[in-house]
């Protein structure tokens, strides 16, 4: 079992993990020494030594050691780590308070139509988003890149949605997010929203949509075409 991470990296480990990573460590083994890695680092060689057992440690990293040095590879944690670190540093100078997303439509379970049609989320609905929703989601299944850059949506501004009761049982909350729909041939639709419950079965590459009008038919959406949603501030 890994160490946890928040415990054994910081900046100055994903400082070292860059480095690797500017040298070819994503695209397979990479050959370093640490006296070599502690020099580009401007550390001693036991401060290099240290960053790569935590980074191996955390799974960022896999090690072996040889005669005259180390063999490295960054995993795909590692790389999911530089990623994330790089969707922060793109949401400052890029992409101006937006997250684009891209994947193709998907048939749903059919939850969306009736939840969105339970009182105590219709009421706020209409009264945070402005519109009473059609009785089903849009279901995008997301590509692999987009699955990781839609944890950049949690730093966009979110329209918050109580969970409620009723007699029967308990309803969570959840998160909305404007949204403009794009389909493959260009028609746009900018008035949905992002839907997001605290509990749900679906995965990551799973998002879900709503918006005043049916967009699988406003769209002319089919499964498996492709579109690209922009969540953000409107």
């Amino acid at each position: 079992m890994h160490e946890t991470v928040g415990s054994a990296v910081g900046n100055d480990e994903l400082a070292a993990l860059r480095l690797l990573a500017l040298q070819g460590g994503l695209e397979g083994d990479l050959k370093i020494s640490c006296a070599g890695l502690a020099d580009r680092l401007d550390a001693s060689n036991q401060t290099a030594s240290r960053r790569l057992q935590r980074l191996e440690s955390a799974g960022y990293l896999e090690r072996e050691t040889v005669a005259d040095g180390q063999w490295v590879a960054i995993t795909d944690d590692g790389e999911r780590a530089l990623r994330s670190a790089y969707e922060a540093y793109r949401r400052i100078f890029e992409t101006g308070g937006e997250v684009e997303l891209e994947g193709r439509v998907t048939s749903g379970m059919g939850e969306g139509r009736h939840y969105i049609s339970l009182p105590g989320y219709k009421r706020q609905f209409e009264e945070r988003l402005g519109y009473e929703p059609f009785l089903g989601t849009l279901n995008v299944e997301l590509d692999d890149d987009s699955v990781r850059r839609r944890r950049a949506t949690a730093s966009l501004a979110s329209i918050p949605i109580d969970g409620w009761e009723d007699e029967d049982r308990t309803y969570g909350p959840a998160v909305c997010r404007p949204a403009t729909v794009e389909s493959a041939t260009g028609e746009t639709y900018e008035n949905a929203h992002t839907i997001a419950p605290e509990r749900t079965h679906h995965d990551e590459d799973q998002l879900e949509l709503i918006a005043p009008e049916k967009l699988r038919d406003t769209l002319s959406l089919e499964d498996d075409e492709d579109v690209t949603i922009t969540v953000g501030d409107r």
